[in-house]
């Protein structure tokens, strides 16, 4: 057992190292031609007086949702009555080709305030090059900067480094994890291997599972041991941060499996061990496929190339998917209590949001699974083993 325990604790290592920078690169938008461009115009948040907009106004339940799941620089938690804001600043790094490094708090730059000449954007860029077309770049959320006179520089957008909602959980996803197989490895060392008690009798039957169930069956007994730590990695970051994803008004959750960046890193890697770790006879699978006619190969072989970009894509969307749709169905149903302003409706949609959310529980330990069993099965495809009559 302290075998598996340290391959845990690797493993999570691996997760630290390339799935948290891959998410922190993911999203940044490119650079628009800025040498083309002869015009370039940014429209503003507020009004012609600089006035903020009336606090009385309709719910917009759209902005409301995607508000909750999406990523941002900062964690707002209300806005008062009277048009105040609370919210949690994060650390904004940015670098620009223009002014170079930059590090602040996001509170410097929020609500329309403009700090060391960045700001947050809002509206579209609209850019006419010499062909006269006009090419407009969404703002909303990003982080643009802008010289003395509040033009924006370049035409560009910096490279934003920032600890967003997402990076910071993920980030404190790994921290937990590690603190919770160090304690359990140590518990092991100091005691042996006995009848796990609290934690670890929770831990220790998920990760024997993992392994009898998961990764024997779809890799053998044989090659399993060292995609392991992968295998449990994966399962335990997805799992862990489906179920802090579970609160949406909770000050530190965040939609990080909800975020198809996160999911796009996880299954790239599982893309690149795939490869990486097969044998001769997966790529003969694809280049010459058993029992195909030979004039048939210029079909088959784009076809098995298309499959092997498949089945990552499909990993990667299918946890996507599934949390966000979860996230979305909930916050609807929480929205109609706004939409309506009745109590009538304020009773049923809180027990369709307390149905949904258990739904949700289930989600959260479901799609951990499958990510890991799919991982493993595609693994184990690309190892074929040979059998001679």
């Amino acid at each position: 057992m302290s075998t598996r325990f340290l391959a845990v604790i690797s493993s999570l290592l691996i997760g630290l190292i390339f799935i948290v920078p891959g998410t922190l690169l993911y999203g940044q938008d490119e650079h628009p031609e800025t040498e083309d461009a002869h015009h370039v115009t940014v429209e503003a948040h507020q009004d012609e007086t600089g006035h903020s907009e009336a606090a009385e106004e309709e719910f917009d339940a759209t902005e409301y949702i995607l508000e909750h799941i999406s990523d941002s620089h900062d964690w707002h938690i209300l806005t008062k009555k009277d048009g105040h804001h609370v919210s949690v600043p994060l650390p904004v790094i940015l670098y620009s080709k223009h002014s170079g490094l930059h590090v602040f708090m996001s509170s410097k730059i929020a609500h329309g305030h403009s700090h060391d000449g960045f700001q947050m954007g809002h509206g579209t860029i609209e850019v006419i090059n010499k062909k006269g077309e006009t090419v407009e770049k969404s703002l909303n959320g990003k982080i643009i900067e802008v010289d003395e006179h509040g033009a924006l520089v370049e035409a560009g957008l910096p490279l934003d480094f920032s600890i967003t909602k997402n990076v910071f959980m993920m980030m404190l996803s790994v921290i937990i994890l590690l603190w919770v197989f160090l304690s359990l490895a140590r518990a092991y060392k100091k005691m042996g291997i006995s009848e796990p008690k609290g934690l670890a009798g929770f831990i220790e039957p998920v990760i024997i599972f993992i392994e009898e169930d998961v990764a024997i069956p779809n890799i053998g007994e044989e090659k399993y041991m060292r995609f392991m730590p992968y295998l449990l990695t994966v399962f335990f970051f997805i799992l862990l941060n489906n179920l802090m994803g579970l609160i949406p008004f909770f000050p530190f959750g965040a939609n990080v499996t909800g975020n198809i960046a996160v999911t796009m890193v996880l299954a790239v890697i599982t893309f690149l061990i795939t490869q990486f770790s097969s044998n001769k006879g997966h790529w003969q699978h694809v280049f010459n496929t058993p029992g195909v006619p030979v004039w048939l190969a210029p079909i088959m072989i784009p076809v098995e190339l298309i499959g092997l970009i498949t089945k990552p894509f499909a990993l990667m969307i299918r946890l996507f998917a599934n949390i966000t749709a979860g996230h979305i169905i909930v916050l609807s149903l929480i929205s109609m209590i706004f939409i309506f302003k009745s109590i009538f409706i304020a009773a049923p949609s809180m027990l369709m949001v307390l149905f949904m959310d258990m739904i949700e529980l289930l989600v959260a330990f479901l799609q951990a699974y499958i990510f890991t069993l799919l991982s493993a099965l595609f693994i184990g495809m690309a190892m074929p083993e040979h059998h001679h009559d």
